[in-house]
């Protein structure tokens, strides 16, 4: 099988945004760790698509704010499809694509918070956008609590058919039924084995 893009712009480790990094120029609460540390860990089990874990720890009293590296942190280590790199290191999925809107009252249960990921293909025309958007999509909804609404969508003027593949990952019966072909999941599951590591 030929390759859509055969040799991609591989990004250093020191080009890439890290935790580090931002811990230098703010301090985390011990609560924002315990979210990460849930969220690492419901995240990375075995299978990323299994949706049986029921047990709900976290109490209503105690709001934890989640922010734009966290989300980044989570889609990051996904892997190409077509390369055995993650979407980060290719710079698919950048850290200034991550856009989060929290309501100002986080205490209010109806508030929802709004997550847009903005995806860079390696190349115009990448066949896998699709795969990888869904990718995305189903990593952010499967690990965020359900107060956070996902969009995943192709960054404007990089990719030559970005309006249907935006289309495609919008809609959510398409989405619905995509997860139901074996084949495709199998693709998926493949991608998310690295967050599971």
């Amino acid at each position: 099988m030929a390759l859509d893009n055969e040799n991609p712009l591989i990004l250093s480790a020191s080009e890439l945004p890290t935790r580090k990094q931002r811990r230098k120029n703010k301090e985390l609460s011990s609560k924002q760790h315990a979210v990460k540390d849930m969220l690492s860990s419901k995240l990375c089990s075995a299978d990323p698509f299994d949706l049986s874990d029921s047990s709900d720890t976290d109490s209503n009293d105690s709001v934890e704010p989640i922010d734009e590296m966290e989300i980044y942190d989570l889609i990051a280590p996904i892997s190409d499809p077509e390369h055995p790199l993650s979407l980060e290191s290719l710079g698919v999925v950048k850290l200034q694509d991550v856009h989060l809107v929290s309501p100002n009252d986080l205490t209010n249960p109806a508030a929802l918070s709004r997550v847009l990921v903005e995806l860079t293909p390696t190349v115009s025309h990448c066949s896998l956008a699709t795969v990888i958007g869904l990718g995305v999509r189903v990593r952010l909804e499967q690990a965020l609590p359900p107060s956070y609404r996902v969009e995943v969508k192709i960054k404007k003027d990089t990719h030559s058919q970005a309006d249907e593949v935006n289309k495609q990952l919008s809609d959510k019966e398409r989405v619905a039924a995509a997860l139901e072909n074996e084949n495709l999941m199998s693709i998926l599951r493949t991608m998310m084995k690295t967050c599971t590591e």
